[in-house]
């Protein structure tokens, strides 16, 4: 499970990815923002200490990012270097690709901190700016210390289009407030302000492709999944719900988003925008 905690202005947001839960706006604003590629600009604000040790205690599965929009400070806990970058570039980790397998693997403890002129200087932003402005803090944290480089493309992908089953969608009455995902083992709740768009990227996360939403529905619905995880993976024939195996557990994930939510998965080729990384080193330790 990954975690993400984000404390704003009046009260705490935990926004989780993976198996977390996640509260506030500030997850609408990470899940709609633009991706940037690249590397952090040059007029982008310093830690002015960065502490990286390798993680290899940790036995829990637990990732843990601490991150406030209102200072300089940003701690990360048994994260990989793809989490980072998916982190600090606003893109999916589906999305993120090459790189070598140690980017994904091997885990990580950090704990940046910027001088108090930094500090201040974000006290004085919005959640939303302050946010774009620790990311780009990251994102030179991880160009100076992990000598990262990359590039935003458009590739030609396997993915699933998330469309209308036949019969017609499943969401339940329209809410009018609140936002949570909380993705565990073999099962998902979402809501948001677009919630089919959230439910598509927590699909992927599961289903290992992209997953567009091609719906052509808005609008804020508490969706809740259940399926087998052992049938996660499973293929889907011809684009249609179903499960290559048998398990009296329960349904595969694309059999129960047809059955539970009225929704389906189609096995497509279509563009995807993804951040390529050109080149990573592994950081010394300080």
């Amino acid at each position: 499970m990954y975690f993400v905690k984000i404390l704003g202005m009046l009260a705490p947001a935990l926004i989780g990815l993976g198996g977390a839960a996640l509260y506030g706006q500030a997850a609408a604003s990470q899940s709609s923002a633009t991706p940037q590629g690249g590397n952090a600009p040059d007029s982008a604000p310093l830690f002015d200490v960065e502490a990286i040790h390798r993680n290899i205690d940790d036995r829990s599965g637990r990732n843990h990012i601490y991150s406030s929009p209102l200072d300089g400070h940003f701690r990360a806990v048994n994260v990989s270097a793809k989490m980072l970058a998916r982190w600090a570039f606003e893109m999916p980790e589906s999305r993120i690709v090459d790189g070598p397998a140690w980017f994904n693997s091997t885990m990580f403890d950090i704990d940046a901190k910027a001088d108090s002129v930094v500090d201040s200087r974000m006290a004085g932003l919005s959640s939303d700016a302050g946010r774009r402005e620790k990311e780009r803090m990251v994102r030179a944290l991880l160009a100076e210390r992990f000598k990262l480089a990359t590039h935003i493309e458009t590739r030609e992908l396997p993915i699933y289009a998330l469309v209308v089953a036949k019969g017609g969608a499943k969401l339940g009455a329209i809410q009018t407030n609140g936002t949570t995902i909380n993705s565990g083992y073999g099962h998902m709740e979402v809501q948001g302000s677009n919630s089919v768009a959230l439910l598509a990227e927590e699909l992927a996360k599961v289903v290992g492709r992209v997953v567009q939403d091609k719906t052509g529905i808005d609008g804020r619905y508490n969706l809740v999944l259940k399926w087998s995880p052992d049938l996660a993976s499973a293929p889907v024939p011809n684009g249609s719900a179903g499960s290559s195996a048998a398990d009296n557990s329960g349904p595969s994930i694309f059999t129960a988003i047809e059955e539970q939510l009225g929704l389906k998965l189609e096995s497509q080729k279509g563009p995807v925008e993804v951040l390529v990384i050109d080149h990573i080193e592994m950081p010394s330790e300080n």
